[in-house]
């Protein structure tokens, strides 16, 4: 099944306290956000091995780029809820592809209900 996985949960993956969250990651079919990439990457604690981890997990996962339709439904969410705009993107993909979403941030997504 097709899941759309937020920065959170591969963040969180690369810790080896989280053999379980790698293991459930290794078994769906995963896609990502342009904007899940950027977070990821760009996190300020990651390492040079979790960097390497996460680009060769990222060769795996189907992408799908910012496009219009996600700017505007991620407004629509922004002005219904106070969210970053990297979860509005996030959020706005699953609805605009209707993928279920993986998070570990419940506060912010509990607006997909899914």
């Amino acid at each position: 099944m097709k899941i759309l996985i937020d920065s959170n949960i591969i963040i969180y993956s690369l810790q080896s306290k989280h053999e379980n969250l790698q293991k459930w990651l290794g078994i769906q079919t995963p896609v990502i956000s342009a904007i899940t990439q950027l977070e990821v990457l760009g996190y300020h604690r990651i390492s040079e091995v979790e960097i390497n981890f996460a680009r060769r997990y990222f060769s795996i996962c189907e992408k799908i780029s910012i496009n219009q339709n996600v700017i505007e439904e991620a407004v629509k969410l922004r002005q219904q809820k106070s969210m970053s705009i990297g979860d509005a993107i996030i959020a706005a993909t699953a609805i605009i592809q209707n993928l279920p979403l993986a998070s570990a941030n419940l506060k912010d997504f509990n607006i997909l209900n899914n």
